[in-house]
């Protein structure tokens, strides 16, 4: 079968959904201009899959924004250096259960149902392809290189969203939702431990979410901080690339070896976190934070397979500060000299961290703000994450913020304590996108409440025009 024929093969599935109906949602006016029904920022597998959510809900006045170009949103392109997904490739995502969407259809499509059983994982570079076959097959309404800069809200139901970039129709659109669908770094900032970033000159060092000239750092030393996967697919990255000694420092003294998502894949959990109470919801998190999540075996084994990768266990960096052309680093056991500094210190959570989001994060409510931990879990990191309701909108600290933050979800890693790793994680995608698209639709629906009753009240189209008894019919006897 080629591509094209599963091209049509999509489409006929979809027909027989009724998809493509008749619009429910009732237009909204204003005087500065088109008010779209949602807005989703960030055009990844999140924001493609909530746009097709909300397509089958029949709410089609949507636009999605990426900052990126075409075909290059969301880590894949930019930032990833996995060689695969870490996901088991079995299990299902953004096809929201449409068995022709699916990553399996379009790969055995064109590469055989025997070359399905043979790969392990899925390929990061064709985990791409698929999203930018799945954004073309399904038509979904995107503009690239456009960045959100200010969710202004002018009034209850209405946000004024600034705008730029070459992409950008003009400087403002106005949305009745907007979906923050902006990824694992959308709910806050990549982490730099201060002595790095206020001691060192940006020549010397990257984080692992930032560009990074791996040519110029050929036949060079580098170090790595820290123990998470990113650090072990960034330094087999940069030793495929020809950099010389590739060293990865972490603080425990053992790698992490569970990852708790396998254990929540098959339990239940990710589809039913909704249903926990907020202790259980916080203790979840803090055990999920406390184990992290190790590299994947064979990634651990082709960065280790190399002659210049060094692992130093137990290390943590007390101090670092320049030297000639590099940088040196000093540690509970000695002190190293590198050319060149990688930071895997993952990121921080806190909305007051979004430029975005500056208008009204006073408004939103915080964890710290609704539940007091017991002392032997508390952390600060977690308290700072938003209070989201279960189908991820943002919830106010006070009566006053409800109107401003009304109609404003976070479909982001800041999702994480309240609904569990349904926006974070690929396993989680079936499971959230259609709380997310259900708690959008419910509340357009409840904000036309009284328009939606009164037409329905006032409804009086004849569809039946039967009688009884009949009307006798002139009928001749021969």
């Amino acid at each position: 079968m080629s591509l094209q024929t599963l091209n049509e093969q999509v489409k006929t599935d979809l027909s027989y959904l009724d998809f493509g109906g008749v619009d429910w949602v009732r237009p909204t006016t204003h005087t500065e201009g088109h008010v779209y029904d949602a807005v989703i920022v960030g055009g990844g597998q999140s924001g493609l899959a909530t746009a097709f959510g909300l397509l089958r809900e029949r709410v089609s006045n949507i636009l999605v924004i990426d900052e990126n170009p075409e075909g290059f949103e969301g880590p894949w392109e930019t930032y990833a250096r996995m060689v695969t997904l870490r996901t088991p490739k079995q299990l299902t995502s953004i096809d929201l259960g449409i068995p022709s969407l699916t990553f399996r259809s379009w790969w055995e499509t064109q590469f055989g149902q025997e070359s399905w059983k043979a790969i392990d994982k899925i390929p990061r570079g064709d985990w791409m392809n698929y999203l930018r076959w799945y954004r073309e097959v399904l038509d979904l309404p995107i503009i690239n290189e456009v960045k959100l800069k200010l969710i202004d809200p002018i009034n209850k139901g209405i946000h004024r969203l600034h705008i730029d970039g070459p992409g950008a129709p003009s400087d403002t659109i106005l949305a009745r939702k907007v979906i923050l669908a902006t990824g694992i770094q959308g709910g806050g900032e990549w982490h730099v431990p201060p002595m790095i970033s206020k001691k060192l000159p940006k020549s010397l060092y990257a984080h692992t979410s930032n560009p990074i000239n791996f040519d110029a750092l050929k036949g060079k030393k580098i170090a790595i901080l820290g123990g998470g996967a990113s650090a072990f697919d960034n330094a087999n990255f940069a030793l495929s690339g020809g950099v010389a000694e590739a060293h990865v420092f972490v603080r425990r003294k053992e790698m992490p070896r569970i990852n708790p998502i396998r254990q929540m894949e098959g339990s239940g959990i990710i589809d039913r976190f909704h249903t926990l109470s907020d202790s259980d919801k916080y203790a979840a998190i803090a055990h999920f934070f406390k184990h992290n999540q190790p590299p994947t075996n064979d990634t651990f084994e082709r960065a280790s397979s190399w002659p210049g990768f060094q692992l130093h266990l137990g290390t943590p960096w007390h101090d670092v500060e320049p030297t000639g052309q590099g940088a040196l680093v000093t540690t509970p056991k000695g002190k190293f000299t590198f050319d060149f500094l990688i930071v895997s210190t993952g990121l921080l959570t806190d909305p007051a961290l979004r430029p975005e989001l500056k208008l009204v994060n006073n408004d939103i409510a915080r964890w710290g703000d609704v539940y007091k931990a017991p002392e032997e879990i508390a952390n600060s990191v977690l308290d700072a994450h938003p209070y989201l309701s279960p189908g991820f909108a943002f919830l106010s600290r006070t009566e006053k913020g409800k109107q401003n933050l009304h109609g404003l979800f976070a479909f982001n890693y800041s999702a994480l304590i309240s609904c569990g790793i349904s926006a974070s994680a690929l396993s989680g995608m079936r499971f959230g996108v259609p709380k997310l698209v259900s708690a959008i639709a419910d509340q357009l629906f409840l904000d036309d409440r009284e328009e939606i009753l009164k037409n329905f009240f006032e409804y009086n189209d004849i569809e039946f025009v039967g009688e009884w008894p009949k009307k006798e019919q002139n009928s001749s006897v021969i």
